[in-house]
C-alpha cells in the first residue's frame, strides 16, 4: 500500500446480486471512476452464500466468463485490509441464495483535502452515508 499519510479515506461496498446473477452493469462506471482518480480499489472480493447459508468465496475466474475478463483488471487488488472476518460480516449481511462483490476502495479524490486537514490536526470524528432508498422516500414525500 502507497504512504498512507497522503491516502484519502477509505470506504467499502458490499453489493448484493440476488439469485448469483453478477451482471457487471456497474463495471464500466467503475473502471471509469479508477481511470479517472476518484477512487483507487485497495481490495476486493466475491462471495456466493446458498439457499442454505452456506458461504463460499469466488475469484475473478469463477465468475462468468464474459466478465471475468473485464474484471481481470482488478486482480491482485488486494491491500490486506479486506480480512476474513471482513469477509464473514459481509456474508452476513446477504440473503442466501444471492452472491456478493465487496470492495475497499480510496476515496482519492479527496486525499488533498484528508491531508491538508491531517496536517492541521483535525481528525475525522464521524461520517456517514444517506441510503439511496431514504432519499427516494424523502422525494416522494
Amino acid at each position: 500500500m502507497t504512504d498512507v499519510e497522503n491516502m484519502g479515506p477509505i470506504d467499502y461496498l458490499v453489493v448484493e446480486y440476488p439469485g448469483h446473477r453478477i451482471t457487471g452493469d456497474g463495471l464500466p462506471a467503475l473502471v471509469d471512476l479508477v481511470d479517472a482518480g476518484t477512487i483507487r480499489i485497495l481490495d476486493m472480493a466475491f462471495l456466493r452464500k446458498e439457499d442454505d447459508g452456506s458461504v463460499s468465496t469466488i475469484t475473478i475466474e469463477d465468475v462468468d466468463p464474459e466478465l471475468a475478463g473485464p474484471l481481470g483488471v482488478f486482480k491482485g487488488a488486494e491491500s490486506g485490509l479486506l480480512d476474513d472476518e471482513d469477509l464473514v460480516e459481509a456474508a452476513a449481511v446477504i440473503e442466501p441464495g444471492s452472491s456478493a462483490g465487496i470492495m475497499v476502495y480510496e476515496n482519492a479524490w479527496a486525499a488533498p483535502l484528508a491531508v491538508a486537514l491531517r496536517r492541521g490536526g483535525a481528525q475525522l470524528v464521524a461520517s456517514g452515508r444517506v441510503p439511496t432508498q431514504a432519499l427516494l422516500a424523502a422525494a416522494g414525500a
